[in-house]
């Protein structure tokens, strides 16, 4: 094994990668039933999830994607009616996003069929070693956002 591919973080960036195709096969009926395209799933749920309306340019840094990639994703889920933009008293150009009663339908649906596929899965795997990993992944994930804000290159001396 070569001395990169034998290296944890490589191996973290392959099963990491391999995960999200299976986890993609694994939910296709999910996203085929929302309608949405990845990036309005991701925002969609983005907003959802957070603790007070966020911009798109929070989002993009929290899902690490551009500003513009989240802003397009935006404006399709505003137009088909799935999010609102409300006054951001912080920002006059960077509207606050909140779900509409539709796009929380939307979420509601889709979140009974995800949670279906996960009941089934967890018949076969451990639900608790799976909330360790999801631990252990987001302290991997803080300490790779930690160094990204350092601004170390990482290049060679």
């Amino acid at each position: 094994m070569s001395r990169l591919r034998a290296n944890p973080l490589i191996q973290l960036l392959d099963e990491v990668s391999r995960l999200q195709g299976r986890f993609g096969s694994l939910f296709a009926e999910v996203h085929a039933e929302s309608g949405l395209k990845h990036m309005e799933n991701l925002v969609l749920n983005a907003i959802v999830e957070a603790d007070t309306p966020p911009t798109a340019a929070q989002i993009g840094r929290s899902l690490g994607h551009p500003r513009q990639v989240v802003q397009r994703a935006v404006n399709d889920l505003a137009d088909d009616g799935f999010l609102e933009r409300l006054p951001n008293p912080d920002h006059k150009r960077a509207p606050l996003l909140a779900v509409t009663r539709k796009g929380e339908q939307l979420k509601e649906r889709t979140d009974r069929m995800a949670l279906a596929i996960c009941d089934a899965f967890f018949q076969e795997a451990n639900p608790v070693r799976c909330s360790q990993l999801v631990a252990d992944l987001r302290q991997q994930r803080r300490a790779l956002e930690a160094f990204a804000r350092e601004g170390t290159s990482g290049g060679p001396p």
